[in-house]
């Protein structure tokens, strides 16, 4: 049977959505083709009339991770002041909601430790998708030129990173909820002042 270019596409936008859920929650080794097909309800040969490889569908699943985060994170208002806008940033980047949720989150935080041992392509991806980040979060920070701006956006965006990474791995909902606040409050403290 043969399917029209919208249903094509359609289908092909379904695995990219759902790959990027998967990868950020299970990594790039906890997720089989035949696995993510069958929660699709497609054959596994299917899959083969979108992507090359796995790593393929690894790299485009990882473009629209970051785009999707990236929409979620500045969804402020625009006419705000720059460091009340940074500061909601913060706020849902560094949330409870955002650290119980790997699945829909930052794919940095999700993948950043796996990223090095995957090919080129999906390194590739990541270095794109970050540097959009900084891109679009840069301006909000605190400096006298760009470069200042951009340094600062990477320290703090790795810091948020590194948080967030820690709070997930630690058993103790308590302790989670203290390391989330207290990256909070000095992350707001040093960049929204």
């Amino acid at each position: 049977m043969r399917y029209s270019k919208a249903h094509k596409q359609a289908t092909h936008e379904r695995l990219v959505e759902a790959a990027s859920h998967q990868f950020r929650a299970h990594g790039g080794d906890g997720i089989s083709i035949a696995d993510l097909m069958d929660e699709l309800k497609l054959t596994h040969g299917g899959f083969y009339r979108h992507f090359a490889s796995k790593d393929d569908l690894y790299a485009e699943a990882l473009a629209f991770s970051f785009a999707q985060k990236l929409t979620s994170l500045l969804a402020t208002t625009q006419s705000e002041e720059r460091s009340v806008q940074l500061k909601k940033i913060i706020d849902r980047y560094l949330s409870p909601e955002h650290c119980t949720n790997r699945a829909d989150g930052c794919p940095v935080a999700a993948l950043s430790g796996e990223i090095v041992r995957q090919p080129a392509i999906v390194q590739v991806a990541f270095d794109k998708g970050l540097r959009a980040y900084m891109t679009q979060i840069a301006p909000l920070l605190p400096g006298a030129t760009e470069t200042e701006r951009q340094r600062n956006a990477l320290a703090l965006f790795s810091g948020m990173v590194g948080a967030l990474s820690v709070a997930r791995a630690v058993a103790d909902q308590a302790l989670q909820a203290e390391l989330l606040a207290a990256a909070r409050e000095l992350y707001t403290k040093v960049y929204c002042s």
